[in-house]
């Protein structure tokens, strides 16, 4: 089994290149909130801006839809929304199964946002038996023992995954094996999958991980090391050395 996503053939034989798929989504959210408040054009300098990229790139993006826009009116909102709906195929009704219905899982199943993107929660499966026919979001969870006929009664092809990390293989299995070709996977391990299924990984801790790098690194440019005198001289070092640990060391004398 291979390990990781693969890229879907019809992308490919479109020659839209990866990485502009992963931005349609954000064009797509910018130009939604334009629409909601009415906007009829935007240029791609305020396009752009609103999606976080450089108008340059959101140019070349959308040269790979056919789209250039009007020189001096920018780009019709609606139209747009329309073209990249389509080529992302939210133009229809994509069932989806979540899979773990803890906290998280119960989460996704209440975010009122899948129906206006394209996506419909078809069915929510856990294991604890305790929990079948329990309502949440209005749909009654069922047992995993059931999950090749919930796949195939509701033709599901997008799966959520939200269980402890030691079942979501054993889960990603049985979805692949019933049917399941694209899988949302926000338990905190690696799935390996056969060619041919889409995995996009989610997790939240790692996110955070980044988040707690960049906070580090934007308080160690204003506070001294620790012992180090803040009134202090900056320190410089000089072809002076002297023995440490691991051989010649510079010495560091006031700058």
């Amino acid at each position: 089994m291979a390990t990781g996503r693969t890229h879907r053939p019809a992308t490919r034989s479109r020659g839209i290149p990866e990485a502009t798929v992963a931005r349609l989504p954000l064009y797509l959210r910018a130009l939604t909130a334009l629409s909601e408040r009415s906007v009829p054009t935007v240029s791609s300098e305020e396009l752009a801006t609103a999606a976080g990229v450089n108008s340059a790139k959101l140019r070349k993006d959308f040269s790979y839809l056919g789209s250039y826009g009007t020189r001096g009116v920018g780009y019709d909102v609606e139209y747009l929304v329309y073209q990249i709906s389509r080529e992302l195929g939210l133009t229809q009704d994509w069932p989806v199964a979540i899979v773990g219905i803890g906290n998280l899982g119960a989460a996704l199943a209440n975010y009122g946002g899948f129906a206006s993107r394209g996506f419909r929660v078809a069915a929510l499966i856990d294991a604890d038996p305790a929990m079948a026919g329990t309502p949440v979001a209005g749909i009654a969870v069922q047992h995993t023992d059931d999950l090749d006929r919930i796949i195939s009664d509701n033709g599901v092809s997008i799966g959520v995954i939200t269980t402890p990390p030691g079942a979501a293989q054993q889960v990603c299995d049985r979805l692949v094996a019933a049917g399941v070709t694209s899988i949302l996977n926000f338990a905190p391990t690696v799935l390996s999958v056969p060619e041919g299924v889409d995995v996009r990984k989610v997790d939240l801790s790692i996110e955070l991980q980044i988040l707690a790098f960049h906070e580090q690194r934007k308080a160690g440019e204003d506070a001294p090391a620790e012992g180090e005198d803040p009134e202090a001289p900056p320190m410089r070092a000089t072809p002076a050395s002297r023995k440490g640990p691991d051989g010649d060391m510079p010495a560091v004398m006031p700058a």
